[in-house]
């Protein structure tokens, strides 16, 4: 288990670079590749994703200036580079006031996000009786005030964190798993 980091939070331009940045594929995808095998250098991502060391060399560095992943120092040779992800619980306030480009950056985001998870969802109804109990599906709807919704959340969050590992440590026989928690109201306006 690791311990659960201080939350960063994010508003302003930080959110606004963070947004766009995680909205490019190579980036997402050398953070999932980080996030399974621990630690790479520019020449092992590339190689994993078919992608130039140079490209791969780009985005490793913006991803550093974003502290999603930092430089493993004792590790570099002077010509080659290594990285490993860094666990960071990243939150943006709920009822941040956002500039027009920082909410359009913010619903790009969201899109793709949402796109790959409805991906997710279909791939495990249609693959739910051959899971194995890998594919757990379960919906729910309560009745909440703002201040249970906040809670509600905080022991969710709590609860991820307890089985979160360091990347490259991962117990044998795990695999990386998609947990989604989304909450918002079912109606635009609250019934009185």
């Amino acid at each position: 288990m690791v311990e659960r980091p201080e939350k960063r939070v994010l508003t302003g331009a930080d959110l606004k670079a963070f947004y766009k940045a995680l909205a490019n594929p190579v980036r997402r995808d050398i953070l999932a590749y980080l996030g399974k095998h621990g630690e790479a250098n520019s020449t092992g991502v590339a190689k994993a994703l078919g992608e130039s060391t140079g490209t791969t060399s780009y985005h490793l560095r913006k991803l550093a200036d974003l502290e999603l992943i930092e430089e493993i120092e004792e590790r570099g040779d002077g010509r080659e580079r290594w990285w490993r992800s860094r666990a960071k619980d990243i939150y943006t306030p709920p009822g941040l006031e956002l500039t027009p480009d920082e909410r359009e950056a913010a619903m790009q985001l969201g899109a793709l996000k949402m796109s790959h998870d409805l991906g997710l969802v279909t791939r495990a109804y249609a693959g739910y009786d051959r899971a194995e109990g890998w594919n757990q599906i379960y919906r729910s709807g309560l009745y909440l005030t703002k201040e249970q919704v906040e809670s509600f959340v905080e022991e969710y969050q709590n609860l991820v964190w307890k089985y979160v590992t360091e990347p490259g440590q991962h117990p044998e026989g795990s695999r990386a798993v998609a947990v989604r928690l989304i909450v918002v109201p079912e109606e635009e306006s609250t019934p009185d």
